[in-house]
Parts: C-alpha cells; sequence; structure tokens
C-alpha cells in the first residue's frame, strides 16, 4: 500500500495511491489526480535523523574514512517538502547536489531497541532527497547543519510504502537522474551499517515516534545541480520522486 499526504483547496488530506486507476484515493472516497493537488512530505515526522558516508564508495569519493559507528545528524523539519515541490538554490552557493537515500519510516515508538527488535518499529519506506551545499561542509567533525538545513532542501515522498511491501530492504536499486540523465547509481545492499544498526544506536540515546525518519545515506555519484534543472530520484519498490531547481528570490 503506497499511502500519501496532499492539500486541496487548502485541507491536508491523506489517502492511498491507486496504482491501476494512476489516481489519488482519499480517505473520504473521493479522487485526485496528481497533478490537481500539492503533494506534500507522506509523513509529518517529530524527528528525521541522517546517517553521513553510510556507502563506502561515497566515502572513498569524499576522501574520507568510513566511519566505526553511525555517523548522525538532524535534518531540521523546517527543509521538508514533497513531490514536485521546487528546492531553492541558496544565493551564493557554489556547489548544490542531491542524494538520493532510503528513508526509514518508523512505525511506532522505539526505545533502546535491539538488532532483534528493531524492524518490528518499522512502518515502511519513503525516497528521500537529502539535499546538500558542500561549501558548507568545511569541519567533518562538526554536523553539518547549513549545508543540509536550508528551507526545500529535504524533499520526501511521493508516498511512503509498507514495510511488508518491501522484502528485502537490502535489494533495492537507488537512481538520480538531472534532466534525465543518470547521474548517481548505487543499491542497498551496500550500506555499511543496515537498518537495524542503526536503530539500536539511535534509539539507545533517543526516542523515535511513529511517522519519524531515518536517512540511510547515499551512494556514490554527486554532481552539480542549478536552478533550471529538475531532479528525479527513484528506488525500486517504492516509486519515483521529483523536484525542480529554482533560484532563490528576495
Amino acid at each position: 500500500m503506497k499511502h500519501l499526504r496532499f492539500e486541496s483547496e487548502g485541507r491536508t488530506l491523506v489517502g492511498v495511491w491507486d496504482e491501476e486507476a494512476g489516481r489519488i484515493r482519499a480517505e473520504d472516497g473521493r479522487s485526485y489526480r496528481g497533478e490537481e493537488v500539492r503533494w506534500l512530505p507522506p509523513v509529518a515526522p517529530r524527528t528525521v535523523v541522517g546517517c553521513v558516508l553510510n556507502y563506502a564508495d561515497h566515502a572513498e569519493e569524499l576522501g574520507l574514512e568510513r566511519p566505526k559507528e553511525p555517523t548522525l545528524f538532524l535534518k531540521p523539519l523546517s527543509s521538508l517538502s514533497g513531490h514536485l515541490d521546487p528546492i531553492v538554490y541558496p544565493k551564493g552557493a557554489e556547489y548544490m547536489h542531491y542524494e538520493v537515500e532510503l528513508a526509514v519510516v518508523i512505525g511506532k515508538r522505539a526505545r533502546r531497541l535491539t538488532p532483534k527488535t528493531a524492524m518490528d518499529h518499522v512502518g515502511g519506506y519513503t525516497i528521500a532527497n537529502d539535499v546538500t551545499v558542500r561549501d558548507f561542509v568545511t569541519n567533518t567533525f562538526r554536523p553539518p547543519v547549513k549545508a543540509k538545513g536550508f528551507d526545500t532542501f529535504g524533499p520526501l515522498g511521493p508516498w511512503t510504502v509498507d514495510r511488508d511491501d518491501i522484502p528485502d530492504p537490502y535489494d533495492l536499486g537507488l537512481r538520480a537522474y538531472v534532466n534525465g540523465e543518470l547521474r548517481q547509481e548505487g543499491h542497498t545492499s551496500r550500506l555499511q551499517f543496515r537498518i537495524p544498526e542503526i536503530l539500536t544506536f539511535v534509539t539507545a540515546f533517543m526516542t523515535l515516534e511513529a511517522g519519524d525518519v531515518v536517512l540511510t545515506g547515499t551512494p556514490k555519484g554527486l554532481s552539480h545541480i542549478r536552478p533550471g534543472d529538475e531532479v528525479r530520484l527513484e528506488i525500486d519498490g517504492i516509486g519515483a520522486l521529483v523536484n525542480p531547481v529554482m533560484e532563490e528570490t528576495p
């Protein structure tokens, strides 16, 4: 089942994606075309936790050592946006890039999980674009809050897919296209720290609630994006998250 949130006529609604009809089916039974609505992030998390350098090839791409334990940052809620929402290119930025990531959606309160219990607390999955301005990553010992925290730098969507509909989260291809050109490609089998390890590490000190999101990292293949570009991220079994890039306005 593909669950989503959207806005129509000033109302925030929830529904599911009807694959056969190619339409949104709202809880009240009404049906909408995708282009008729504003897509919202498919969940409204309290916390978004990111995991950096979780693919060896990405660490090598940046000339950095692979971490010995999950290396985390918090993505601001103000950065979140939905499918088809624009990513705003900040004035003065020199190198802004996409990051395609499998995002884990927490299904129920999670505290002090273990590798054996962690997956019981996963509700589903979605696609995340962890947009980053590389100019502002100047010290790898400090969380990249500014680099990853601008408004619009956290597209999520277009929907969440139930955990049971993804039989093996480590058998998913990830791809990023810019204006139709394949720029990034990876596979979740290459995750350094898998979902139970990440959730066990995080919940040892932080409670995660239903709807919270954990980003699992991005593979090699970063490249610059500019105003006027269109970024399309795909993950097998989930779908495609598309966002245009626009210039910042006063």
